[in-house]
């Protein structure tokens, strides 16, 4: 057995830092034409607001041409603007959401 030269090292374990996924903003833009009752249904209906927070949301886009809806992931963001713009085109209406990351 002496002849046996192993020697025993620790295992260093390095844990990978993760980075927190970037975050995407959901915007309203302000337009003249989509009316405010359906604007206030399609914050309700998408975004899971109450009716004082949609109308709040919306008189703040009225006001200063566009208000941040909400933060979260990319994927979610994309998903849930595209789903509420759709909504207004299918109504014929310009009502539009765009993301943009947030800084």
């Amino acid at each position: 057995m002496a002849d046996n030269d192993t020697s025993i090292k620790p295992k260093t374990v390095t844990k990978p830092k993760l980075e927190r996924p970037k975050l995407y903003k959901v915007i309203l833009v302000n337009d003249d034409y989509t009316p405010r009752e359906f604007v206030i249904m399609v914050l309700k209906a998408v975004f899971h607001m109450s009716e004082e927070t949609g109308y709040r949301m919306m008189m703040t886009a009225h006001k200063m041409g566009v208000c941040v809806i909400v933060v979260c992931a990319r994927d979610i963001a994309e998903s849930k603007a595209k789903e509420a713009t759709d909504l207004g085109k299918e109504a014929g209406f310009p009502l539009m959401f765009m993301t943009e990351p947030e800084e």
